[in-house]
């Protein structure tokens, strides 16, 4: 049986990452391929920004798609994110529902 107007798909998840670098050597580029290489499957990138922070230092600001059903992956993805050399802080900006 179908009911009409409900939902039947399952939405997705973009969670907004502030990633800094470990100093100005860092190279943002392989640090993305780094970020993109310890994704957890099921989730992908919707974007990157980069955020001045101080002094030449850039943040990389993380876009990342994540399935609504699927739970324990924003805790995986920090614990991922933290285990990189070059990563010295990790905050979450914004957590927000995606069609």
């Amino acid at each position: 049986m179908r009911v009409y107007g409900t939902v039947t798909e399952m939405g997705r998840i973009v969670i907004s990452f502030k990633i800094f670098p470990t100093g100005l050597e860092v190279n943002l580029d392989e640090l993305k391929k780094e970020i993109e290489g310890i994704l957890p499957s099921k989730t992908s990138i919707y974007g990157y920004q980069t955020e001045p922070v101080a002094f030449g230092l850039n943040a990389l600001i993380a876009h990342i798609l994540i399935p609504e059903d699927e739970s324990g992956l924003l805790d995986k993805i920090e614990e991922n994110l933290a285990k990189i050399p070059d990563v010295s802080q990790i905050q979450t900006l914004m957590v927000r529902r995606t069609q």
